[in-house]
């Protein structure tokens, strides 16, 4: 099992699961990785807007290739590059959107109480399988790259 599997079952967030699989190779605590990552579960804050193991993804890739610069040039490369991620990640798990994954209808009500974690949620939902994909995307496009074009 992936690591980022393990975190998910432990009880953390998508996008803190796919995150903290990954950011010890970048000098990040996983302390710190799990508070920056933390808002971006279910969707954004649980809006169900971009799914976190996705814009866990977008985190490492700006960890990995961004220069930090201000430059319009550098901007649009890692930016070209967040896109190139979203279309394979689309590919493989049908949307970026978390609602679209999780099939839930558009306007459905938002709560910021998590659901509680059992076999029932587990059986039902995909996230476990997007997190997984969301890990083989990352060691493939991030993590094994050596440079999207940045000085």
């Amino acid at each position: 099992m992936k690591r980022s599997e393990k975190f998910f079952l432990e009880g953390y967030n998508c996008a803190q699961s796919v995150f903290c699989a990954y950011v010890e190779e970048f000098g990040i605590s996983k302390d710190t990785a799990l508070k920056l990552s933390s808002a971006l579960g279910g969707g954004v804050g649980r809006m169900r807007e971009i799914c976190g193991a996705f814009s866990a993804c977008a985190m490492l890739a700006g960890l990995k290739f961004s220069d930090a610069s201000a430059d319009a040039e550098s901007k649009r490369k890692i930016y070209e590059f967040t896109q190139k991620l979203a279309e394979i990640f689309k590919a493989e798990n049908g949307s970026i959107i978390c609602r679209d994954i999780l099939k839930l209808q558009e306007g459905a009500p938002v709560s910021a109480t998590p659901q509680k974690r059992d076999a029932k949620y587990y059986a039902e939902r995909p996230c476990l399988l997007v997190i997984k994909k969301a890990s083989e995307i990352i060691e493939r496009e991030i993590m094994d790259a050596k440079k999207i074009g940045l000085p």
